[in-house]
């Protein structure tokens, strides 16, 4: 499965110990990570301004996540309304990307539903999609 991670779920993953860092795990280890260079430049900007990670390992993060993930590129904006319009080229990107699902904790993005083919999947709804009980 081709999973786009957003900014807030990458950041959570990196701080804490939980459901982000669980999910991204299990995408490393059994799902292809999609990003795009939004993704990257917002993850290092959040981790540099909000949680004042030193830059060197600010950098080294970035660089890693370069490494293991496909970097998709933004396609044509998708025709959704939006508050937050710096949103769209990430839509975009999934989109182009072909990304069988985005994952975001953003509640505008998850109001959304779906974007063309992508579903827009909280990340305990993504997980809860990996591990159906029995």
């Amino acid at each position: 499965m081709r999973v786009f991670l957003d900014t807030n779920v990458l950041v959570s993953a990196a701080g804490t110990r939980g459901l982000c860092a669980d999910v991204m795990r299990e995408v490393l280890a059994a799902h292809d990570l999609v990003l795009s260079e939004q993704v990257l430049d917002e993850v290092s900007r959040v981790l540099r301004r909000k949680f004042g990670a030193p830059t060197d390992a600010v950098a080294d993060s970035v660089r890693l996540l370069r490494e293991v993930a496909a970097l998709a590129k933004p396609g044509p904006l998708p025709d959704v309304r939006m508050r937050d319009r710096d949103d769209l080229p990430i839509l975009a990107a999934a989109v182009a990307a072909q990304a069988s699902v985005l994952v975001t904790g953003d509640q505008e993005l998850l109001s959304l539903r779906r974007v063309g083919r992508v579903p827009i999947l909280s990340p305990r709804q993504f997980w809860e999609k990996l591990r159906p009980r029995s």
